[in-house]
């Protein structure tokens, strides 16, 4: 399950709004075919290692799936069905289909032709894997994720505003591959102003990947006579979207539509009702996940609308020490530790001398 759950991780980025999943058929004790789900629209990872097989398997053959296999036909055809014609003897599966009309229902399906299944195999592996997937299917909203580099003390960037760089090499990496993975990147106005950042996933080898960038910009600001950011003039500016308030200068937006970029206005009275309509716009693109990267004003803004379901914080072993260093700041300070905002199910990883620490916000 191990390899399969690797296998399942080649699609990364690629398969939405469909899950990464891998397979691999065992004969014996041997590995004799794999496959994975590389694209949405492409061969399921279950038919892709039938197809590398070649051939039918033998009376023992044993698949390894990381997630539970689709028992309706769907635009490819059921695997479950797939996998019952080509004779599989058993199969041990990672994780069920969160889908509720899905979930569960492959295993009588395949029991009923005699094929043996096994289930929850590092199932909690198999299950964060797709924690974009699990959400979306589940609950029609985009996966709301922010991160944020912080000190040891909690701050955000020296008084003067300079942040680069809180974090080192290795964890500004690790940040590339969640912009890799997730569908879209969020952020607000100042962070274009202040950074003209790219808010593109750059690999080691080179190779840039542009998810759908989202610029939260009420007033259309981030359009001056000095000249346009980088994500409003670079190669990816069709992959831009820009949300604003309806009665934003017609002037500014028509500057950017004439640049390629999609500008949205929104009719909303709060800045809560703002970023809901912005998520809920989201929603509509059918844009499964979205990676905030906010400042502290957005941070504090997105925590008061309650849109965030993952915090992930990369801390570095500095200390700012300066009360006037804006830092982390929550709209509800609590009175008592009860209160405190607190994280289910957290994960803690090392990046060189930085930690990243993150979970579900209760």
């Amino acid at each position: 399950m191990r390899e399969a759950l690797a296998l399942a991780r080649r699609g990364w980025g690629n398969t939405h709004p469909n899950p990464m999943v891998g397979a691999l058929i065992v004969e014996g004790d041997q590995v004799v075919a794999r496959g994975w789900h590389e694209r949405d629209g492409g061969p399921h990872a279950e038919k892709a290692a039938l197809a590398a097989l070649g051939r039918r398997p033998a009376k023992d053959a044993t698949l390894y799936v990381t997630l539970e296999p689709c028992s309706t036909p769907g635009r490819t055809g059921a695997c479950s069905d797939a996998i019952i014609a080509a004779g599989i003897a058993s199969v041990v599966i990672g994780t069920l289909d969160p889908n509720p009309l899905h979930s569960g229902k492959a295993i009588p399906l395949l029991e009923s032709k005699h094929i043996h299944v096994r289930h929850g195999v590092l199932e909690k592996e198999c299950r964060q894997l797709n924690r974009i997937f699990n959400h979306w299917i589940t609950t029609g909203r985009p996966l709301v994720t922010a991160k944020l580099a912080l000190t040891l003390d909690g701050k955000m960037a020296t008084a003067s505003g300079h942040a680069r760089w809180i974090t080192g090499a290795e964890a500004r990496a690790d940040v590339m591959q969640w912009r890799r993975l997730f569908p879209a990147i969020a952020v607000a106005a100042g962070t274009i102003l202040a950074d003209n950042p790219q808010l593109t996933a750059r690999s080691p080898d080179c190779r840039v990947w542009c998810p759908q960038r989202c610029v939260l910009d009420r007033t259309l600001r981030t359009v001056t006579k000095a000249g346009l950011p980088k994500v409003y003039t670079d190669d990816y500016a069709s992959q831009t979207l820009v949300f604003c308030l309806q009665q934003a200068d017609p002037l500014r937006r028509q500057r950017l539509e004439n640049a390629g970029v999609t500008v949205v206005p929104l009719t909303v009275e709060t800045d809560a009702g703002f970023l809901n309509a912005v998520i809920d716009d989201l929603a509509k693109r059918t844009i499964t996940g979205v990676y905030f990267e906010p400042g502290p004003k957005l941070f504090r803004g997105l925590m008061a609308a309650g849109v965030v379901d993952y915090l992930w914080f990369y801390q570095a072993p500095k200390i700012i020490g300066d009360p006037d260093a804006p830092g982390l700041l929550v709209p509800h300070p609590p009175i008592t530790m009860d209160q405190a905002l607190s994280l289910v199910e957290p994960e803690c990883q090392v990046f060189g001398s930085d930690v990243r620490v993150g979970g579900r916000v209760r």
